[in-house]
């Protein structure tokens, strides 16, 4: 990682914990335990983490494991140099048990690419499910452990309205079960089923987080989200493609904010509760080609498209954050136009040779 990198990234962290890192107070002096630890979310939580003990002597270990644990030396080597940073390589599925000094646990391990979901469903299944069972009967047995936040996914609410501005949590809506591209949204909502029979049965304390879409830094631009494809596609000179008529909506949290907002719920989330994590400013995909386009100074053209095959899907998935908000007092402190310059920033301060993330 360059030096450019690494000072974006501990400058995102200082900005969300400034009058904010007392409100995470009870992390002090604990074990932090992240499963998915060096994927995106991860490696975002151990920034986080480092930086509340670097700068706020918080005292905390952290753990970090990972199926491919030791990729974080090359994807953020300054943190798995760290004495306070501890690399776990195994799959969380064959996890028969966690540190005994664990005060603190984030289940996180879980693959959000679709492309994995429609290749490989019943591994999808399997890896989420079998996970997160094998996690809470570890966690179960722990003598110290305080909370649990397990990872779950706005997609298992179903399809959103097109007339709802935001996604509440407590929607329900309609998935096509019968069909094998559900797996990935089924299998989020039966872990949180899981997670609530370990909460009754062992009196567990366990949260629930439900996270939408993100924009930032250790994003791979390879994953087939629209907004990767903009940035490579800005960053490459262009066009900016759209594979739709770009009526979709979506909406896009900074990372550094993800991670405070999950931290928040880990630690003050109400036990049993579901917390919507995302930005609740929805942008259509046209505007914000638009916006990734103004960033350049050569600013590439838009190509606009209908899937080949018939009419685009339009679709929207905007969380409602009230819960958050009301309940933690949490808000955003980069918004979107920021984002775009960060996110642009990192991939342009790249290795030589390199434009995407490791991660």
């Amino acid at each position: 990682m360059t030096d450019q990198r690494r000072e974006l990234v501990r400058r995102n962290c200082l900005e969300v914990l400034e009058g904010q890192a007392e409100r995470l107070a009870p992390l002090r002096k604990g074990h932090v335990f992240i499963t998915g630890g060096t994927g995106f979310m991860g490696t975002w939580l151990a920034e986080l983490l480092t930086c509340l003990n670097d700068q706020y002597a918080f005292g905390m270990r952290v753990a970090l494991l990972s199926r491919q644990a030791q990729s974080l030396r090359e994807s953020a080597p300054h943190l798995a140099a760290r004495k306070d940073v501890a690399l776990v390589e195994k799959d969380a599925r064959e996890l028969a048990e966690l540190p005994e000094s664990t005060s603190w646990l984030i289940h996180a391990a879980a693959s959000p690419d679709n492309r994995t979901h429609s290749s490989d469903p019943l591994e999808t299944i399997d890896s989420i499910v079998g996970g997160t069972r094998a996690v809470m009967e570890a966690a179960a047995r722990l003598p110290e452990l305080k909370r649990v936040l397990n990872v779950g996914s706005g997609l298992s609410c179903g399809a959103q309205p097109l007339d709802w501005p935001g996604l509440p949590e407590h929607f329900a809506g309609h998935l096509d079960f019968s069909s094998a591209g559900a797996c990935y949204a089924e299998a989020k909502r039966l872990a949180e089923t899981l997670c609530a029979a370990f909460r009754n049965e062992h009196r567990m304390e366990i949260v629930t987080a439900r996270p939408f879409a993100f924009l930032g830094p250790y994003q791979l631009l390879s994953r087939p989200w629209a907004v990767n494809n903009f940035v490579r596609d800005g960053l490459l000179g262009g066009p900016i493609r759209i594979q739709g008529d770009g009526e979709t909506v979506r909406s896009y949290m900074y990372p550094s904010d993800m991670a405070f907002w999950l931290l928040r719920i880990l630690v003050d989330g109400k036990n049993g509760g579901v917390y919507n994590v995302g930005s609740p400013d929805g942008i259509k995909l046209k505007d914000l080609a638009v916006k990734i386009a103004d960033s350049f100074s050569k600013r590439p053209k838009i190509e606009f498209g209908v899937l080949k095959g018939g009419a685009p899907n339009t679709s929207r998935l905007v969380p409602d954050v009230s819960s958050a908000r009301t309940a933690l007092g949490l808000g955003l402190r980069t918004g979107l136009d920021t984002a775009i310059e960060y996110t642009l920033a990192w991939h342009r301060n790249a290795a030589p040779g390199k434009i995407a993330s490791t991660i």
